[in-house]
């Protein structure tokens, strides 16, 4: 099954979620305020898209408020603080299985939505 990863004020989070239903897919929907990725969840989203700088949003307000502009946290750190705090993640993440897509990825959304209709 297809899972949605982000928030209810994320228009990207929105967009994946009406790309899906467009499409008659079912989806599971995961808010990220209420519920962050598990470790090994978030080891494995790591993995499919390249790693954690990849699902680090450095343009989030969060990443202010935490004063983390100025620095570069290495990868250990970044899978920590990404762990503690799921709003420093870009969203939306779309998983399917051991593959996954992180932000506005309509083409891989798309091939996630022609495998689920198999």
């Amino acid at each position: 099954m297809i899972q949605i990863f982000g928030t209810n004020k994320c228009k990207n989070t929105r967009a994946a979620q009406r790309f899906f239903a467009d499409r008659s897919v079912k989806v599971q929907s995961v808010e990220l305020r209420e519920k962050g990725l598990s470790k090994g969840e978030l080891a494995s989203v790591a993995r499919a898209v390249g790693g954690y700088r990849a699902l680090y949003d450095s343009e989030s307000p969060r990443v202010k408020e935490r004063g983390l502009q100025h620095s570069a946290p290495t990868d250990e750190r970044l899978a920590v603080l990404l762990l503690e705090d799921p709003s420093l993640l870009r969203t939306p993440i779309v998983r399917d299985g051991t593959r996954a897509a992180v932000g506005a990825a309509e083409t891989t959304w798309k091939a996630f939505a022609d495998a689920a209709k198999k």
